[in-house]
């Protein structure tokens, strides 16, 4: 493992260093904290089950708030998710790449260990191009909001540093992120689309492609205005995001996802007014919170899904 944690700038042209080296870190099974549209997000290799209880350790959190997963293209979905209903494809068609972050059916088939997921795993495609061209080297990452959990989610690099120290081998600078908010997870797994955690999307536009989305929580009076998670207050989920729990309980970590906490989590729940713990903690029995959202991945059938690996 990593001695001695680098910064790297990720920003401009000059980013082949920075990818190297999130992609050596990742590879070795280390943790990278990232940015994402919402905030920075702390990511492990979602297939390496000691990657993934290494990002719960760093941010001190159980297995029951398992981190969402990040993807580059929303054709991973299909990859990595089953019985997806058509309303559910069409919100993230319409959102991705965006602050929304989905609870699944997981596929049976991948060797993973996100946490006590139930079965379910938490989706999202960050609105951030230089990460998303990290994810397409890397294949899919678990990724939780970059901050101690109850914490603040991070919002610049600085902030995460401090609170994650050594912890993390590769810090990956990319300005202030402007978004601050977590994600909006929505469970798919049911008959209609449901939002366990309003964020960074209103119900308002998620019901103007799925009018039938429903949710058991209060809209703000101004629809326009976006609610924050009151999961961890001002943290996970994600990049966020992260849910988990009884029925679909919100342990989503943001990072929303956040990895979106990523900032706060919804029910129970790493994408904050940052991502609640969905993260962009996660959603859906194990997964509605985080995210981290302002952001898993081991013996699967390592084309990681849709998610190719270019060459450096």
């Amino acid at each position: 493992m990593h001695s001695v944690s680098e910064r790297f700038d990720f920003t401009g042209d000059e980013l082949a260093p920075a990818y190297r080296a999130a992609v050596d870190a990742i590879e070795a099974g280390d943790l990278v904290v990232l940015p994402t549209d919402t905030v920075y997000g702390i990511a492990a290799d979602a297939f390496k089950a000691d990657a993934v209880q290494r990002l719960l350790d760093a941010k001190g959190r159980g297995r029951d708030m398992p981190p969402p997963v990040l993807i580059s293209v929303v054709e991973s979905l299909d990859a990595l998710a089953t019985d997806i209903p058509d309303a559910g494809r069409k919100l993230c068609e319409a959102f991705w790449p965006g602050p929304l972050t989905v609870i699944c059916h997981a596929q049976g088939s991948l060797m993973w260990d996100l946490g006590d997921t139930q079965g379910t795993v938490a989706l999202r495609v960050p609105d951030h191009e230089n990460t998303r061209e990290l994810l397409s080297r890397t294949g899919p990452l678990a990724v939780s909001s970059a901050n101690l959990s109850g914490q603040p989610a991070a919002l610049d690099v600085y902030d995460a540093e401090a609170q994650l120290l050594d912890t993390v081998a590769v810090y990956l600078d990319g300005g202030i992120t402007t978004a601050g908010e977590p994600s909006t997870i929505v469970d798919l797994t049911g008959e209609v689309p449901h939002v366990v955690r309003l964020g960074a999307l209103s119900l308002q536009r998620l019901q103007e492609v799925v009018p039938e989305t429903t949710t058991d929580l209060t809209s703000p009076p101004d629809e326009t205005a976006e609610v924050k998670p009151a999961d961890e207050p001002t943290a996970d989920d994600g990049p966020d995001g992260e849910p988990t729990a009884d029925a679909k309980p919100s342990n989503v970590s943001p990072v929303d996802g956040g990895p979106p906490e990523e900032a706060a989590e919804p029910k129970p729940a790493d994408e904050p007014a940052a991502e609640p713990e969905p993260t962009e903690s996660q959603p859906s029995a194990s997964h509605q919170q985080e995210a981290g959202d302002k952001a898993g991945e081991q013996d699967v059938v390592r084309d990681k899904a849709a998610d190719v690996r270019p060459a450096d």
